[in-house]
């Protein structure tokens, strides 16, 4: 990763750059508002550093670099010890580097390090006396900062008495989870207010508010524990001598959240190798997490190395931020684009002003459905916070409403299907045409053709349009009635490519209900969960005689998609009396019925016992690419032999996990599962365990 710099080319360019940035940091630490995105501050300041250090007798008073917090924070409750910012670095050379300086200082190596998520929120000190919590006060400037005990109560993690009656200090970032941020969005616009742009500028300007009709809930994570000028004696000493890592077990003892029960939990390390593994293995998670970080903190873990590395004026010299590439930055909403799925489902789509995030230029955002517009109050022409992490599919977060000049417009909702022109139906928050799977035909029978439903060989998207614009097929049942003249009769169509195409369509019809179920496109459902209602009633008879309270027995249907799912399926009756007819298989093989309506009446609502194989009882996640026997085999495929072979698939790694397959290439979720301490295997490992069940 190259170092972000903003180049600064003469004295002008520096005056100018150095009250953007000041005027910047002024907006987001009076109301958690900027004009500039992370990045782009950190670009800014980066750059009036390196025209400083080439005109160190130019440098203005208003300069951010050197101070806290930019120097635009203040406070008039003083803290015993200065509370700092850190210094960053954005490479491994970079960190390199400061770990050679950091041994300079120390004269000698440092022994250990701490290593930490950098989380993107507030920092404040908490105050306890006596084991209650008694003062709430942000870094401000670092040498005073601002009282915010009024937030005392709202603050999850942050408790009012801690385990013991000590007298100390907590630090930590106040934040918001992404749940948290949601929540928050929903009650403030409800009380009539704007948006927030992000979960820090949602944290930052929430702790600070005093007045408000409406409280919502934050977050706490403690970084630092230490003394005040009350604490008993003994446990002052205790406390000086103390290694970081043992501060944060003592935190957390004491009742304090810190990251020790997240997927990122503060580790040590002996060398900056293993500490750049673990930054690599933050990195890999944090899409995953539930609250945002923007880097990751290493720090001296021991006492005396950090007494001899000692603290400058604005960030102590035995601590770091490895910074990791911004996943927000602001640009502006275009246009709203309106597109219709293969279900009828109207999805509108942001059109943006081209932003590089992470690597990746981003032109489209979700906007998932008309009610989320609304609730953010999103208008075009509005300058927008734009989220992406990962492979996660870049969302807008909510306008940036102080950057509005008036001229934004009102977003049209169509009044009819943007596709077909006919009526929409609205009842639900995604609204969807009335024609449903007919409005968009093609994309419907081009999906259940597909390799992961059907896998009907030579019906491609073309072939599919030919198909439906010749009027042979008017849904997938027709597939199965179409002849060898019909097809001969179309163009392209030889006699060997109809034959192929033929015995395709045959073959389709004894593929298991579970990707029969699959290719029918039931909203609320995918592959995954096809497989499971599959495997649960076992045929399609017992699936469709289940009200919404057998279907919740299924492993992920809760109580508002069953009823959905019910509905869907008593819709698409006619569709999949006119399969049966038509000789598709309607069974799932192997599966033992687990949820007819009789079956729950005789046995009270218990379940069948799991089926047998090597992998019983076992949650299995397949990630990176497959090799050897397994190479050809899709994801879907390979979820499919896992549960033949007795076990769960999924796609998500956490504690329930049993085994992670990883093949090369795999990324966050074999870090994830290190972490956890799941149990690793190979592809061609995998593959002599279930040798019995591969196709």
């Amino acid at each position: 990763m190259t170092t972000p710099v903003a180049v600064i080319v003469d004295a002008a360019a520096y005056a100018q750059a150095v009250e953007d940035a000041v005027k910047a940091s002024a907006a987001y630490y009076a109301g958690g508002t900027s004009v500039l995105d992370d990045d782009a501050y950190d670009r800014l300041v980066r750059g009036i550093a390196a025209w400083e250090a080439d005109h160190p007798d130019e440098v203005l008073p208003d300069s951010p670099t050197g101070k806290v917090a930019g120097g635009a924070a203040e406070g008039d409750v003083p803290h015993t010890v200065a509370m700092l910012s850190l210094d960053n670095v954005f490479s491994p050379e970079e960190f390199t580097a400061w770990t050679a300086s950091l041994a300079r200082r120390i004269g000698h190596e440092a022994e250990r390090f701490s290593v930490e998520p950098k989380l993107d929120g507030l920092a404040i000190a908490a105050r306890y006396t006596r084991g209650r919590l008694t003062r709430l006060i942000t870094r401000g400037d670092g040498t005073a900062g601002e009282d915010v005990s009024h937030a005392i109560g709202t603050v999850e993690g942050l408790p009012r008495e801690l385990v013991e009656p000590v007298t100390v200090e907590v630090r930590g970032e106040v934040l918001m989870t992404t749940d948290q941020f949601e929540h928050a969005n929903e009650v403030r616009a409800a009380h009539g207010g704007q948006p927030f742009a992000n979960p820090r500028n949602a944290a930052a300007g929430t702790l600070r508010a005093k007045d408000r009709a409406y409280t919502v809930p934050m977050t706490f994570f403690g970084y630092g524990l230490l003394p005040l000028p009350d604490t008993d004696a003994a446990l002052t000493a205790r406390l000086g001598e103390s290694a970081h890592s043992a501060l944060m077990t003592q935190a957390a003892e004491l009742g304090v959240n810190t990251t020790a029960r997240t997927a990122v939990p503060g580790v040590t390390a002996e060398t900056a190798e293993q500490v750049l593994a673990r930054v690599e293995e933050i990195a890999a998670l944090r899409a995953e997490l539930p609250f945002g970080i923007d880097g990751i903190v290493i720090k001296a873990d021991l006492a005396a190395d950090q007494r001899a590395a000692g603290s400058g004026s604005r960030a102590p010299r035995w601590a770091i931020a490895y910074k990791l590439p911004a996943v927000e930055k602001i640009t502006r909403l275009l246009e709203v684009e309106w597109n219709v799925g293969r279900t009828g489902i109207i999805a509108p789509r942001a059109v943006l002003e081209p932003v590089e995030i992470d690597g990746s230029t981003i032109t489209y955002a979700t906007l998932h459905n008309p009610a989320d517009i609304t609730r953010r109050d999103l208008r075009l022409g509005d300058h927008v916070m734009v989220h992406r992490a990962g492979d996660v599919i870049p969302r807008i977060e909510a306008p940036v409403a102080h950057l509005r000049t008036g001229d934004e417009q009102a977003i049209v909702f169509p009044e009819v299907c943007p596709r077909c022109g006919a009526g929409i139906d609205t009842s639900e928050q995604r609204w969807r045409c009335e024609n449903g799977r007919n409005c968009h035909l093609v994309a419907a029978l081009s999906y259940a053709a597909g390799r992961d439903q059907l896998d009907i060989e030579g019906l491609g998207h073309t072939r599919v349009i030919q198909l439906v614009e010749a009027g042979l097929v008017a849904d997938l049942a027709d597939l199965f009635t179409l002849t060898r003249d019909q097809l001969l009769d179309l163009e392209r169509m030889g006699e060997t490519s109809t034959d192929n195409l033929l015995t395709a369509i045959s073959a389709a019809k004894g593929q298991p209900l579970s990707r029969v179920l699959c290719a029918l496109g039931v909203r609320g459902t995918g592959r995954s969960m096809s497989r499971r209602i599959a495997r649960y009633f076992a045929t399609m008879d017992n699936i469709r005689a289940a009200d919404a309270e057998a279907m919740q027995r299924v492993e992920g249907i809760g109580t508002e998609k069953a009823p959905s799912i019910v509905a869907e399926l008593s819709d698409l009756a006619p569709l999949i009396d006119k399969l049966a007819a038509a000789g598709v298989n309607m069974t799932e093989p192997g599966a033992t019925p687990q949820g007819t309506a009789a079956g729950d009446a005789d046995s009270g609502g218990e379940t069948a016992e799991p089926m047998g194989g090597p992998l019983a009882g076992m949650t299995v996640v397949v990630t990176g690419a497959m090799t050897g026997a397994l190479e050809k085999l899709s994801r879907n495929q390979m979820n499919e032999l896992i549960e033949r072979a007795g076990g769960r698939a999924s796609s998500s790694v956490s504690k329930k996990t049993t085994l992670v397959v990883a093949g090369e290439g795999a990324g966050s979720k074999r870090a994830k599962a290190e972490t956890l301490g799941i149990r690793l295997g190979t592809p061609d490992e995998f593959a002599t365990l279930v040798a019995d069940f591969i196709d």
